[in-house]
């Protein structure tokens, strides 16, 4: 089948394993990235490979018409980690799915990966469902690879998992079987829409347990928390720590040793062995 990509690197392994299963590509659709926590690289260069087309702004009406002009209405727009809102596919594209990494209908919205480890989530999943003109993430269900989580479940390797669930429903059932699921998708029923995460929810509070604070370090990863420590503003990067009763203050620097800061929290103590400083400018942005 003909297909056009829309997403980036972060689930871009969609368009590799549609590709070995033997779809044809036509045209990505991706999105100016930063470089920092968004790349679309390797997307780019698998479409050069393939020598189609690469669009950096939002996909309109008029780009799906042009493609079905050219190949015809029976092709399958596949979008993967796309921020915008398609609309005015139907009746112009045979199929237009998303795949979203999340157990749908929980964990709508733009990246719900943070949310899965802070809450705590015995089990997670991607979704692939028929892209709605209405709403984020409503359409109806095609597939799903539902998998456990551990309890040291963390932001890289849920997202390594996820990035692995979606090549698999990619290459399996929406590959092999898409016209059979999308006869009978499922309505999703009702759900929750997880916004975006904010520098707030990126916070360490240090009158919090360990196991809270570490969980939280642990949810956002090489994304980074933020902390207060002697007045200043830091990125944590990697944290460990233990519960012991102690009489200090939460948050004060009981120990330190090289670059590594041992702050008491409200049940023990957590280390932190990875941090950098936030530069000043930010800093002011978010309250210093």
């Amino acid at each position: 089948m003909k297909f056009a990509f829309a997403g980036i690197d972060f689930l871009g392994g969609v368009f590799e394993a549609l590709v070995a299963a033997g779809w044809q590509p036509i045209k990505l659709f991706s999105r100016p990235c930063d470089g920092i926590y968004d790349q679309n690289e390797a997307v780019v260069a698998l479409a050069r490979r393939h020598r189609v087309p690469i669009q950096l702004s939002r996909i309109r009406v008029a780009d799906i018409e042009a493609l079905s002009a050219e190949h015809g209405r029976d092709w399958a727009l596949v979008v993967a980690g796309y921020p915008w809102l398609i609309t005015g596919w139907p009746g112009r594209v045979r199929y237009a799915l998303n795949i979203h990494p999340s157990p749908l209908p929980d964990g709508r919205g733009p990246y719900p990966l943070f949310r899965a480890v802070l809450d705590s989530y015995e089990s997670w999943g991607v979704t692939a469902h028929v892209l709605a003109e209405e709403g984020f993430d409503t359409g109806d269900i095609l597939a799903q690879d539902i998998f456990s989580l551990s309890g040291a479940e963390t932001h890289e390797t849920l997202l390594a998992r996820c990035q692995m669930a979606a090549m698999r429903l990619a290459r399996g059932p929406i590959a092999r079987d898409l016209p059979a699921l999308w006869r009978k998708a499922e309505p999703q029923g009702d759900g929750a829409y997880w916004p975006r995460v904010t520098d707030l929810d990126r916070s360490l509070d240090f009158r919090q347990p360990v196991a809270a604070i570490l969980r939280r370090i642990r949810a956002f990863g090489t994304i980074e928390t933020l902390a207060r420590v002697n007045d200043n503003r830091i990125f944590v990067l990697e944290a460990h720590g233990w519960t012991e009763p102690h009489r200090h203050a939460p948050g004060a620097v009981v120990h330190a040793y090289r670059r590594h800061l041992l702050v008491a929290a409200r049940d023990g103590y957590v280390q932190i062995t990875r941090w950098s400083s936030v530069p000043l400018a930010d800093a002011d942005k978010m309250g210093r």
